[in-house]
């Protein structure tokens, strides 16, 4: 608890415990990573719903190890690790007592969508926290040293956040208006280095921001109609829905964390609440000005639903806060950190456990996650059925699309919103389509209609897609429980 290298040692032992554990079982992946891994299969400047820094990690990752399990795992390991160590920088350049320091990154495994969730399926969320992470990072530094390479640092992690979704751009602004009303940070701030912070932001940004130029109508449509739906009939249900889901993911988020900290170190963590410094204020308004910005998206915006995902960018810094506000205070800590220390052993021994678990024991427990669907084994059986080579594999949706890429690297998947990257769906009488969507059971896997309507208009023929389904036992499932979907192969419409 007060060696920085021991620190990352065991942190390392434990993303590597993690990411062994999950490699026990290769044939599928969750919803985020077989998304990434599909939309990896194109190297963009800018994908329209999606952000971009995700999918270039995830492409580079697929051409250094295969688009496989192993790729997507790798990438999600190293990417949670090296979030750990940016706000390690954060808290090792600014306080004090090195055992609060360490306790700042440990207690980010307190934060159940980070140490759980993230660990389950992360996705582009991993790029999220790492970016969050290292935008702090370089702020830190910036601000403490003025360093002339940490405002380069700091310029390359702005593009970065930018880069990795609108979550880290909540973080962006808050922190920049949180940081006004210190004069100390202003001259920071105020300053001909920042010339070189907007240099290094200009020059990695620059790609997108040509791409963003050609396709802004289309991602501002989208964006708007993910971030504020229709307004619904029922205003007042839908405020009452929105911000009980907004604190009902802000308590699920962080009452552990409280909860421990205040378990370890009682009556100091109770006093630290009445002190404050430059940067426990600069944090303080960061996590007011984000609630305000949620409430206001929910009140104005129309949104019945904030997930806890959402949280991620700016409230994994609440153990760096904590920290932050004990150093303040300037007491002795006692055994406080061996009590914290034993809470943080005991959760890296049981999450690593219950991720691995929950796949073998899905006979008992009867929540089949796509760990256990044979996606491997399925998509094998389909390509078997017939003996010519598909020219593109077309699936019902990004999910579909980047399991079965795991069994089919070298043909080209694509979905009904990727179509285009099909070249139009070209294919001739050898080398056909296969169709692929999700069935229920024999009989009951007619094609979905999105699917039948892009096959019509790229010339397919309309008679002769005949769908057929294939099943097999989910791994470690019940007897009878069996994984179903429907498929088809498409050829050219005959003059």
């Amino acid at each position: 608890m007060r060696d920085g290298g021991v620190l990352y040692l065991v942190l390392g032992i434990y993303f590597a415990v993690n990411a062994g554990l999950r490699l026990l079982f290769p044939g599928s992946l969750e919803l985020e990573g077989s998304r990434l891994l599909f939309l990896a299969q194109w190297l963009e400047p800018g994908y329209v719903g999606h952000a971009p820094l995700a999918v270039w990690l995830q492409h580079g990752a697929a051409r250094l190890a295969g688009a496989g399990v192993l790729a997507v795992v790798v990438l999600e390991t190293v990417l949670l690790f090296l979030g750990y160590v940016f706000v390690g920088w954060a808290a090792f350049s600014v306080i004090r007592n090195r055992a609060l320091a360490i306790i700042a990154v440990l207690g980010m495994l307190l934060l159940p969508q980070i140490v759980f969730e993230m660990q389950r399926d992360a996705g582009a969320t991993a790029t999220v926290f790492v970016a969050s992470a290292f935008f702090i990072g370089a702020l830190f530094a910036m601000l403490h040293r003025g360093w002339l390479l940490a405002y380069a640092a700091l310029g390359i992690a702005i593009s970065a956040g930018i880069l990795s979704g609108q979550n880290v751009g909540l973080l962006l602004v808050t922190v920049l208006v949180a940081l006004l009303p210190e004069k100390a940070f202003r001259a920071r701030l105020v300053n001909w280095r920042m010339t070189v912070t907007l240099l290094f932001a200009g020059a990695a940004l620059a790609p997108h921001l040509l791409w963003l130029r050609d396709n802004f109508d289309a991602v501002t449509a989208e964006t708007i109609g993910r971030l504020l739906p229709p307004v619904p009939a029922d205003r007042t249900a839908q405020i009452i829905e929105g911000l009980f889901s907004l604190a009902a993911a802000l308590i699920g988020f962080v009452a552990p964390t409280v909860l421990v900290f205040w378990a370890s170190f009682g009556r100091r963590f109770q006093e630290s609440w009445q002190i404050s410094s430059p940067w426990t204020r600069l944090l303080g308004r960061t996590f007011v000005l984000a609630l305000l910005a949620l409430i206001l998206l929910v009140v104005l915006g129309s949104v019945a639903a904030i997930h806890d995902r959402w949280l991620v960018s700016v409230f994994c810094l609440l153990p760096l806060y904590f920290s932050l506000k004990l150093d303040a205070l300037n007491q002795t800590i006692g055994n406080a950190p061996k009590r914290f220390g034993a809470v943080v052993l005991l959760v890296m021994i049981m999450v690593p456990l219950a991720l691995a678990a929950r796949v073998p024991l899905v006979h008992w427990t009867g929540r089949y996650t796509a760990l256990n669907a044979p996606h491997q084994g399925v998509t094998e059986a389909i390509l078997a059925s017939i003996q010519l080579p598909p020219s593109l594999v077309l699936a019902e949706d990004a999910e579909l699309a980047g399991n079965l890429r795991l069994a089919i690297r070298d043909i080209p998947v694509v979905t009904p919103a990727y179509a285009p990257k099909a070249k139009d769906l070209a294919f001739d009488s050898t080398r056909p389509i296969v169709v692929v969507w999700r069935g229920g059971s024999d009989g009951e896997t007619p094609m979905p209609e999105p699917l039948r309507r892009l096959l019509a208009e790229n010339g397919a023929d309309a008679e002769r897609p005949t769908a057929a389904v294939v099943n097999l036992l989910y791994r470690f499932g019940a007897e009878g429980k069996v994984f179903h979907l429907g498929y088809a192969w498409a050829y050219p419409r005959i003059p």
